[in-house]
């Protein structure tokens, strides 16, 4: 076989073998369960879990995978309703690990942060059991 062509075979099968790894591999690894302890805690308070429940903040039922600002009985920050993101785990741990002014700034959520990564990833587990 020509060398070039292996050589390609090779990549190809490497690309194909970390890519099937990274789709297997779960964006977070936290406890759901402990995760709705955090959120009795850390979010309650403003967010119902409950669909079609709002409180001081939208209800997070159904917050993983979906646009941020979309909520549609929900009057949200000019800040917010521009944000082009979607609640992936990954935005959703970027957005819960710091301050809310500082990961939107405009937006109306007081919070300071989630910077315990364990209870973070709790968290974002839990929220993604909500469907």
């Amino acid at each position: 076989m020509n060398p070039i062509v292996r050589q390609t075979l090779r990549l190809a099968t490497l690309a194909l073998l970390a890519g099937g790894w990274a789709l297997a591999s779960p964006a977070h690894a936290g406890d759901a369960k402990a995760g709705a302890d955090v959120f009795k805690s850390e979010c309650a308070e403003c967010h119902a879990v409950k669909e079609g429940r709002n409180k001081k903040g939208p209800s997070l039922f159904g917050i993983v995978g979906r646009k941020a600002g979309s909520v549609t009985d929900y009057e949200y920050s000019d800040a917010l309703k521009q944000s082009p993101w979607t609640w992936t785990p990954q935005q959703l741990h970027t957005y819960l690990s710091q301050p809310a002014k500082i990961a939107n700034p405009g937006t109306k959520m007081k919070y300071d942060g989630l910077t315990d990564a364990k209870q973070l990833d709790d968290l974002i587990s839990y929220l993604d059991t909500l469907h």
